[in-house]
C-alpha cells in the first residue's frame, strides 16, 4: 500500500499487541493535529473504531465500572477523543477521519462501541454482507446509508431529486435497490 498511495502509511497489524494500536493511534492523530495547524490537509482512514475502542478497553486501568458487552467505562473515552479531533480549522488546515466499525459480529462488546459512535459521524456508509453474496458491487445497502446535513452539501434541486430517489429505493430490498442504482448509474454520462 505504501507504493500505491501518494502520503504516509502507518499501519498496526492484528497480531500487533493492544498497546502498540495506542501508540500508533496516538502518534498519529498527534502527528495529524500538528499538520492541520500548519494549514494542511489531513485523511486518516481507520480500520476501525471498534478495534482501536477494544485496544483501549485492554490497556486503560480498570475504572471500577464495567458497561454492558465487557467495556470498562473509561475505555470509550480515548477513541471518542480520537474520533473528535475531526474539524475544519479556521485559519488552518482540516482533519477527516473516515473509520469502519464493525456491527453484526456477534459480540455485545462491538455492539456497545458501535452504539457509541453511531450517532457522531457526519455520513455512514453500510456495506451489506447479503449484497457481496450476491456478487453484487458496490455492495451498499443504500436504505441504512446516508449523509447527516446533505442540505450543506447539494443544490436544492439536487437535494429534491434526492428525496424522490430515496422514496422510489425506500421500500426495495436491499439487493434490488442496489442493482436499480447501478442499473441507472450506467445510463448517466458521468456517473
Amino acid at each position: 500500500m505504501q507504493r500505491l498511495v501518494k502520503g504516509e502509511v502507518v499501519a498496526s497489524t492484528f497480531d500487533e499487541p493492544a498497546s502498540r494500536h495506542v501508540q500508533v493511534a496516538e502518534m498519529v492523530i498527534e502527528k495529524a493535529k500538528r499538520l492541520v495547524e500548519h494549514k494542511k490537509d489531513v485523511i486518516i482512514l481507520l480500520d476501525s473504531i471498534t478495534r482501536l475502542a477494544r485496544a483501549y478497553n485492554t490497556v486503560v486501568p480498570a475504572s471500577g465500572k464495567v458497561l454492558t458487552g465487557g467495556v470498562d467505562a473509561n475505555a470509550l473515552h480515548r477513541p471518542k477523543r480520537f474520533f473528535g479531533a475531526a474539524r475544519n480549522v479556521e485559519e488552518g488546515g482540516s482533519l477527516t477521519i473516515i473509520a469502519t466499525a464493525l456491527i453484526d459480529t456477534g459480540s455485545k462488546m462491538d455492539e456497545v462501541i458501535y452504539e457509541e459512535f453511531k450517532g457522531t459521524g457526519n455520513m455512514e456508509l453500510h456495506l451489506s454482507r447479503k449484497i457481496a453474496e450476491k456478487r453484487v458491487f458496490p455492495a451498499i445497502d443504500y436504505n441504512r446509508s446516508g449523509t447527516r446535513k446533505e442540505e450543506l452539501l447539494t443544490t436544492q434541486e439536487e437535494l429534491q431529486k434526492m428525496w424522490i430517489l430515496r422514496k422510489i429505493i425506500h421500500p426495495m430490498g436491499e439487493i434490488d435497490a442496489m442493482e436499480f442504482l447501478i442499473n441507472k448509474l450506467a445510463m448517466t454520462k458521468t456517473k
